[in-house]
């Protein structure tokens, strides 16, 4: 390439890949890539969430999918320049296909590929009413029989799902649920979503009263309707149950309160489900052709089951179950655990007044939310990087052009800093006997949270008060049993006890599969949320993406949809484009599905 500039080299390697592709020459568009290249499709190429590793396995899909797929108009994106350093030439580009356009990034080693993301943005007629093309609302002239725009959103809503069938039914109305059902609703797809809850929001309502969002405010915007200039960095929990009720009304979600799903069957004929609800005591049966699960990571409870606990004569209960601790001021309380909810309830349980011990049964990796913001988050999500044009799009897109395959190299360097800065706060954890880690290969917090989703603390003050023995700590030992008045750990320590707290996580969402759908459908779409990276509760073998996450599953016409803020904005559009592009009649084969290998 003669051009040495970074818009130049690019410029000229895109043309090189347009020509290619258009000729159907996938051995002139391989010569482009490096032998350790990474193409990482979101919908564009696969209908799939697929990172294809190695020119091997790019070949095999292109050679799937370009007939099809008809790349063309690969080129730098609008506005954007080209960027070198450290050896790596970046940009970001755009490219149509025969049915979408395309979004993307590119990182150039040696002249050749070695990552590239491709994204579908819009379907060709079919593209969000938006900007030029945004609704005029009002309807001016003269009409006898006008509608306000009240009375047709009421309208719709006594329709749909009464004489009128959604195409999708979203089961949750949470985070997930509703910024999926928003971007749905921005494509035209009949939606509706269910909660069963009183109000959007009660989600974080109902937790305990000193939850708040460990994530800073710049992380965590929902789709079309970022947190204003003013909203805090951590959001407690009743402001956030507070905007996402905001945000269900204005978006105008059909959002089925005070609803729950009692059974769904799928007829595969048909192609469509028989989903039985329950809305304000009467039973409803709705017909959808999509069925999205967005019932949460942390939804489905791990309630142990230890020798003796019928026998307990105080409160008991899961985490999530946990009402606060203003009603046990001078009690002795045993919390079960030692991640985010262990801390967050041993914390508020201490400043209300109670005597609380924590039991570790394993190690954590503790990070301090102030090191996360700085060196984790900075250089994407704060009002730094805002500052210097950072959009909340283009870091999403950052963040997902790192294939996972080395997601962790980029990280150790990251949480080995941390370590660095943070030693002193380290060394008095593990001198209070607090097990420490930081990921099997010390890569950190995001790793664990994408490999297993549990096994650590963003510390937001509670680890002091482990280090300074103000919460008690018994670690490396697990429950024997339950008496009356006390927990037994294996050592044969005896912790009276008043309140006992299972801080004990959740499991794989396919389990709301089992219960909702069959125990069968269940294992046949199997495990939900892991990488396969062979590390602990993350059993290989290596996947690539997120199980089931957010892409077809082996179940027809079922689909997840979870995770934190963050990847609710940033994968609702995915999905949305996936369930549009069905309801339409677009064929939409799916390259690379998912295969089985863990049942949950």
């Amino acid at each position: 390439m003669l051009d040495k500039a970074p818009n130049g080299r690019v410029s000229e390697l895109l043309a090189t890949l347009d020509q290619a592709l258009s000729a159907g020459d996938v051995e002139r568009a391989l010569d482009l890539f490096q032998t350790d290249c990474y193409w990482r499709d979101l919908v564009a190429f696969t209908w799939n969430i697929k990172t294809m590793e190695g020119k091997d396995q790019v070949r095999a899909m292109l050679e799937a999918r370009l007939a099809e797929t008809r790349p063309t108009n690969w080129k730098i994106a609008d506005g954007e320049d080209s960027t070198e350093a450290d050896g790596i030439t970046e940009s970001w580009i755009q490219f149509e296909t025969a049915v979408a356009r395309g979004f993307g990034h590119l990182r150039l080693k040696d002249g050749r590929i070695w990552t590239l993301l491709t994204t579908m943005v819009e379907l060709k007629g079919f593209e969000e009413p938006q900007g030029f093309d945004r609704p005029m609302g009002a309807k001016h002239g003269a009409d006898r029989n006008r509608k306000t725009w009240k009375e047709e959103r009421e309208q719709e809503a006594a329709e749909l799902g009464i004489t009128k069938q959604p195409y999708c039914l979203i089961i949750g109305g949470g985070q997930g649920g509703i910024a999926l059902a928003a971007r749905l609703r921005q494509l035209s797809v009949p939606t509706i979503v269910i909660e069963k809850n009183e109000r959007p929001g009660d989600s974080w309502r109902k937790r305990y009263k000193s939850l708040c969002l460990h994530d800073p405010v710049w992380y965590d915007h929902l789709p079309y309707l970022p947190f204003p200039a003013n909203w805090p960095v951590f959001s407690p929990k009743d402001k956030i149950g507070d905007w996402l009720e905001m945000y269900t009304k204005v978006m105008e979600l059909n959002y089925w309160r005070k609803t729950t799903c009692k059974k769904a069957t799928y007829d595969e004929t048909a192609g469509e489900w028989t989903v039985v609800v329950e809305r304000d005591g009467q039973e409803i049966v709705l017909k959808p052709k999509q069925l999205v699960l967005a019932t949460g990571m942390s939804a489905k409870p791990n309630m142990p089951k230890f020798e003796g606990m019928e026998l307990f004569k105080g409160d008991q209960h899961h985490s999530s179950q946990h009402p606060g601790p203003d009603a046990y001021k001078g009690k002795k309380a045993v919390v079960i655990g030692s991640n985010n909810s262990a801390h967050d309830i041993c914390a508020a349980l201490w400043e209300a007044g109670a005597d609380v011990t924590m039991v570790q049964r394993s190690s954590t990796h503790i990070v301090k939310s102030d090191s996360l913001m700085e060196i984790g988050l900075g250089p994407l999500y704060s009002e730094q990087a805002v500052r210097s044009g950072m959009t909340t799009e283009k870091a999403d897109l950052i963040f997902a052009s790192l294939p996972y395959k080395i997601l962790h190299e980029f990280q150790i360097p990251i949480y080995n800093a941390i370590r660095e800065r943070d030693a002193d706060f380290y060394k008095r954890l593990e001198a209070a006997g607090f097990m420490l880690d930081f990921g099997d290969d010390d890569s950190g917090l995001f790793m664990k949270y994408l490999r297993r989703g549990s096994g650590y603390y963003i510390d937001v003050g509670a680890s002091e008060l482990v280090a300074n023995g103000s919460i008690k700590l018994k670690s490396g030992v697990d429950v024997q049993r339950l008496t009356e008045h006390a927990v037994i750990l294996t050592d044969g320590t005896q912790l009276p006890a008043d309140l006992v707290v299972y801080a004990t996580g959740y499991g794989s969402m396919n389990g709301w599969a089992a219960e909702l759908i069959s125990k069968e459908v269940a294992d046949k779409v199997g495990k939900c949320w892991g990488l396969g990276s062979n590390t602990r509760k993350d059993p290989g073998p290596w996947e690539g993406e997120q199980r089931n996450m957010w892409k077809p599953t082996q179940q027809p016409g079922l689909w997840f949809h979870g995770g934190n803020l963050h990847q609710s904005r940033h994968y609702s559009q995915f999905l949305s484009l996936q369930l549009k592009a069905r309801m339409e009649g677009i064929p939409t084969p799916v390259y690379g599905l998912q295969q089985v290998h863990h049942l949950g």
